[in-house]
């Protein structure tokens, strides 16, 4: 809001030297704040009008002025902007207040859809840790986008076809128990699964059997497609009760066996397109004018690829839901692939192709090292929400003995310590596995934030009046400062957080805001019975609406009371 004014105000001061969007992109923030709120540095401005930078800075000082300026000066080569506070403030408060939760909403999504397929869990494993970042980092980017206007088509491809289907058929047969499975599907699938690797790796003849009941899975065989069934939906049983918890819902759940009958229709094109090649008795599509390995698309034997399966997906999405972008949120090992199916849609003529995106993420570390279903080293999901809800109980109980709802708030807690934890790193970055570090109610934690916004809920309750736009006017002292600038901040960490595919964004901004917030309650009485009390409370509220928000954005909840 400011900063475009402070660019519109020099840009007609310096008679269009740049574009309004060349001086936004200049426009920064002091290294300290007693230089001011904005810096424009005029560096770029020398070659134009033939001056030192700092004789540049000295001119367009003087020529500076506006009602949300209360003072600009020259700083070597740069202008450095003091907004006043008081009316800033005030502008700030009441544009949060005015919007309440759509405050940060931006509109250039507008009549367009994004399909986003994450999380994608194999069926008949555990919903692992490993499979949280997908998860919680496809639902944030999912959120940010509908808060920028666009239609988010949330998709969640199973992995519920392949080899390993096969191996586990073996191994139910050889070692299984129906009375078992139905006890706890996925724990004894997981065994199964686990049991198998580790003969097969002193008989290997296990590996060919698992191959040919695969086989026999793939041609409609009774009895195999009636074990993959009951594989599949007592997993998508136990995937339920862990997506309610997050608070994570799906458009679609069609996984790859969805696209067994499509995929003879995306060989025929890329026939018709004379993009196949043969290779050693197997088809491929060719992509060495990219300097890539070729896409493999069907085998010597006749059988179809993940890479067909891939294809098969993007086209039946585009015709259903004419989507404007399509991300993918998968690990970076697939990296390869995904730059070979997107250029392959391209070769076929579909533009749409160019607007696909995939979005990696680093591995969940478990000291240190990747976790690995195949050897049984994975940490559950189900039961560390579990363990995380358990022991946010036994905080809360401690803190607040004698909270209403401590069941609801202590899941409230843990499922968001859980998600903060992975979405305040980085999205690029590896995440250790840490259930201390995640519950801590200080730090750069969710609880931290939650319970921030807890405390200033907690104010405006004591105060028991009823804030709204009329009550602030404004406030000019250092101490509330940082924190209205941070909430004048919120659209453009959303629209940053978007550009950049980056939930973490959000989740450090609203650490940030709820430190400036922390330090603003114990510097202040907010309560003090003054004439600044009601714009005080004003700003108290908005920042309850922006960490509030900020949460939800990252699918995380933000109790009113702990």
């Amino acid at each position: 809001m400011t900063k475009a004014i402070y660019a519109q105000v020099i840009k007609e001061k310096t008679n269009g030297s740049l574009t309004m969007d060349a001086v936004i992109d200049l426009i920064e923030k002091p290294k300290f704040k007693e230089q001011g709120d904005l810096a424009f540095p005029c560096f770029a401005l020398a070659k134009t009008m033939r001056k030192a930078p700092q004789k540049i800075a000295q001119e367009l000082a003087v020529k500076i002025e506006h009602p949300l300026f209360e003072k600009v000066v020259a700083d070597g080569p740069y202008v450095n902007c003091f907004l006043d506070k008081q009316t800033v403030s005030k502008q700030i408060v009441d544009a949060v207040l005015t919007a309440g939760s759509a405050y940060g909403s931006r509109s250039f999504g507008e009549g367009c859809s994004i399909a986003i397929d994450f999380s994608s869990p194999n069926i008949a494993k555990p919903f692992s840790m490993g499979h949280l970042r997908s998860t919680v980092i496809g639902n944030s980017l999912a959120r940010i986008a509908e808060k920028c206007g666009y239609s988010a088509i949330r998709i969640n491809y199973l992995g519920d076809w392949g080899t390993q289907f096969g191996k586990l058929i073996v191994a139910y047969q050889l070692w299984g128990s129906e009375e078992k499975v139905k006890e706890a599907p996925i724990k004894e699938l997981l065994a199964l699964y686990v049991k198998f690797h580790k003969e097969a790796e002193k008989d290997p003849g296990l590996n060919e059997a698992g191959r040919l009941w695969f086989k026999k899975l793939e041609e409609g065989n009774e009895e195999a497609q009636e074990l993959w069934k009951w594989f599949r939906d007592e997993s998508l049983q136990e995937f339920s009760k862990i997506y309610e918890l997050l608070g994570v819902d799906f458009d679609s759940t069609a996984g790859e066996a969805f696209y067994n009958d499509k995929m003879e229709n995306v060989l025929d094109l890329l026939n018709d397109q004379n993009l196949l090649a043969p290779s050693q008795g197997a088809e491929v599509v060719d992509l060495t004018e990219y300097r890539m390995p070729p896409l493999l698309a069907k085998k010597s034997d006749g059988a179809t690829l993940y890479a067909t399966r891939d294809l098969a997906a993007a086209l039946y999405r585009q015709e259903q839901y004419r989507f404007s972008k399509a991300w993918y949120v998968v690990g970076y090992e697939q990296t390869l692939h995904f730059q070979q199916l997107f250029l392959v849609l391209q070769k076929m003529g579909f533009k749409w192709a160019q607007e696909m995106v995939h979005i990696p993420f680093g591995f969940v570390l478990k000291n240190g090292k990747k976790m690995s279903t195949r050897k049984g080293e994975v940490v559950l999901l189900e039961e560390v929400l579990a363990e995380a809800i358990r022991l946010a109980e036994k905080n809360i109980t401690k803190k607040n003995p004698s909270l209403a709802n401590k069941q609801e708030v202590a899941e409230n807690v843990a499922v968001g310590a859980v998600i903060f934890h992975d979405l305040k790193n980085d999205r690029q970055n590896n995440v250790e596995f840490s259930l201390e570090d995640m519950l801590k109610f200080e730090g750069t934690t969710g609880p931290y934030v939650q319970y921030t916004h807890a405390r200033a809920c907690s104010i405006l309750r004591k105060s028991a009046k009823e804030i709204g736009t009329e009550s602030s006017r404004g406030l000019a002292d250092e101490a509330s400062w940082p924190v209205a600038k941070l909430l004048m901040e919120f659209p453009v960490v959303i629209e940053k957080s978007f550009h950049e595919n980056e939930p973490s964004a959000i989740a450090k901004y609203v650490i940030e805001l709820a430190q400036e917030f922390n330090k603003y309650y114990a510097q202040v009485k907010i309560l003090a019975d003054d004439g600044e009390q009601e714009s005080r409370l004003a700003l108290v509220k908005a920042v309850t609406v922006v960490l509030a928000e900020g949460l939800r954005l990252l699918g995380i909840k933000a109790p009113d009371e702990m």
